[in-house]
């Protein structure tokens, strides 16, 4: 996975339940290859009472999914994209986006 993906990242989802859906990286699960994406494989846990949620009730949390489900988005064009290895204009490695050339990492 390398630096492909990284946490506050846009992607869009390109395979599964959720194919087409926009969202921003909230963690990026190296070990086991996934991503966690705001508003991606949502679903609802039952939570009994506990000392820290004295309430319980029914909460949404959001699923890891593959990162190999994900691609960054292009936010010029607003289309998935691939990225590519680049240098800034101090030399810095930086990430570029394939399909408009523009620069993710600030």
């Amino acid at each position: 996975m390398g630096s492909r993906i990284k946490k506050d990242d846009q992607v869009i989802v390109i395979s599964g339940r959720d194919k087409g859906t926009k969202g921003r990286v909230l963690k990026v699960l190296r070990e086991a290859g996934k991503v966690i994406v705001e508003g991606v494989g949502r679903v609802k846990k039952h939570q009994k009472p506990t000392q820290q949620n004295p309430q319980g009730g029914i909460i949404e949390k959001d699923l890891p999914i593959h990162a190999s489900k994900v691609m960054l988005l292009d936010t010029k064009l607003d289309k998935p994209t691939r990225v590519r290895a680049g240098k800034d204009s101090d030399g810095n490695k930086v990430r570029v986006t394939v399909k408009s050339g523009t620069t993710l990492d600030s």
